[in-house]
């Protein structure tokens, strides 16, 4: 009896010192957090999600459930996390004035000895040199391989022009480029980032988190996109556009404006969720002294809470499941490509682990039946290809002004996230890109895309799905 009341004793202590801390927790962290307890402004995110018919429970029981756990674990294997990007191309349209403010915006590179073998072996030069081979599967090598083994007749394999033949090595170079010209044209970002300049960075090494990246440099970086690459109403010179004006532009107008809020959205959540809180060097806690970092509510409330936001808070968020939904769609229509691919690094077991993990995610997205419906976009004349080709336009652009960024490392997560929605959106409107009878998913035959794509595809679908599983901590904190 006596063992059983001490036991209770100690469970009634434990008890109060957790509750205890709790309320310092919240009492502590902000002057302001006096009605914390009371803050219901995040329930307002919920229901339907603007230019779908899938609603915000649905995304969220979706990913957290489902995808979240299974793009994360694809997105740690190797193939997916060594990205080959330049972070020293200077800025087009300004001189950049910005310094890092902590020693954690700087980017660690790879060293030749960190790459997997399959990044270093002549199988895969070609890819990861110059990134011209895109995968692509077709019948048509089978077929002429048979063919030539029958020796069914002669075909001349040179080239005549104007009555003179042409070197045929030099006649393949002017297909190459027209070739190149002709991709170029599908492209929504400027890729590839092939020259001397690039390097491979070990993304794991590099996690996206809060660096310090703010003020003047960071807001202009934000102000241009909006400002001049987005559509945008006449007249109005606010940097980002209220949700009552979206409903008097069109809709790929407004799917843009989305798009782009949805991305700033989803950064803007994971520095909140990944803030420095403690930067005293080692620690029991912390034996390599990188830091303590965790979620910062005040953060948080600043990007999205209504005092700060004239009430537009939460439609932010909700453009961010949009996003999620856009990119999910993509994944579904590029899926027979995907599933096509090797997935190489040179590490037999790795590779064959990652294929059925790529696999296993593609059958669930494929599964879902309320996916972002882009046939919707575009469905016009001469008037929509205009406004299709304006699209493009401002989107290569915006992929530019990545390189205006100051912070190396928020430079590297935004250059990335940025080619992961151009390689979306170049699955889903490319001219190349064709149905399968009511499926309205790709040719195999016809779309093309590079490593570097598929890379950074899967990773920005990752930032998301995090974003959507971290706002659900922070819904969790607010109430």
């Amino acid at each position: 009896m006596l063992f059983r009341t001490i036991n209770y004793f100690i469970l009634l202590v434990v008890n109060l010192s957790l509750y205890v801390s709790a309320i310092c927790f919240f009492s502590s962290s902000s002057p302001n957090s006096s009605n914390r307890l009371d803050n219901i402004w995040l329930n307002e995110l919920c229901g339907e999600i603007d230019e779908t018919n899938t609603t915000v429970e649905t995304v969220d029981k979706l990913n957290n459930y489902h995808i979240y756990p299974r793009i994360i674990s694809i997105v740690s294997k190797d193939y997916f996390k060594f990205f080959k990007v330049n972070l020293r191309r200077k800025c087009p349209f300004w001189s950049d004035d910005s310094k890092c403010a902590m020693r954690y915006c700087q980017v660690e590179s790879c060293h030749l000895d960190d790459l997997p073998i399959g990044l270093k072996s002549i199988r895969n030069s070609l890819v990861d040199v110059d990134m011209s081979i895109k995968y692509m599967v077709g019948p048509q090598q089978q077929e002429c391989e048979e063919a030539t083994q029958y020796e069914l007749g002669y075909i001349n394999t040179t080239i005549s022009l104007g009555g003179k033949l042409r070197n045929y090595a030099a006649a393949m170079e002017d297909f190459a480029l027209w070739q190149a010209h002709d991709d170029l044209q599908e492209m929504y970002c400027t890729l590839p980032e092939d020259d001397g300049d690039a390097e491979y960075v070990d993304l794991s090494l590099n996690p996206e988190r809060y660096t310090g990246y703010k003020g003047p440099s960071a807001n202009r970086v934000w102000k241009t996109i909006y400002m001049e690459n987005c559509f945008r109403p006449k007249n109005l010179f606010e940097v980002s556009i209220k949700s009552t004006l979206l409903t008097g532009m069109c809709l790929e107008k407004r799917a843009f404006y989305r798009a782009i809020s949805g991305l700033h959205s989803s950064i803007n959540i994971h520095l909140s969720a990944k803030y420095l809180l403690s930067d005293k060097g080692t620690t029991f806690l912390n034996p390599c002294g990188t830091g303590t970092w965790g979620p910062n509510i005040e953060e948080f409330e600043r990007k999205f809470g209504p005092q700060y936001t004239k009430g537009e808070g939460t439609q932010w968020l909700r453009n961010l499941y949009f996003l999620f939904l856009v990119e999910l769609r993509a994944l579904q229509k590029a899926a027979p490509v995907l599933e096509q691919v090797e997935y190489y690094t040179g590490n037999d077991k790795e590779d064959e682990v990652t294929r059925f993990a790529v696999h296993n995610l593609l059958g669930i997205v494929k599964q879902f039946p309320q996916h972002f419906n882009e046939r919707s976009m575009f469905s016009g004349g001469q008037q929509a290809q205009k406004l299709k080709e304006e699209f493009r336009y401002h989107f290569r652009n915006i992929s530019t002004i990545m390189d205006c960024v100051g912070c190396d490392k928020c430079r590297l997560w935004g250059k990335l996230q940025v080619q992961g929605l151009g390689t979306a959106l170049k699955i889903l409107f490319s001219n190349k890109t064709r149905t399968n009878g009511y499926s309205f998913t790709v040719n195999k035959h016809t779309l093309k895309l590079e490593r570097s794509e598929i890379i950074a595809l899967f990773n920005s679908f990752a930032r998301l799905s995090t974003s959507i599983y971290e706002l659900d901590m922070f819904r969790k904190i607010l109430r």
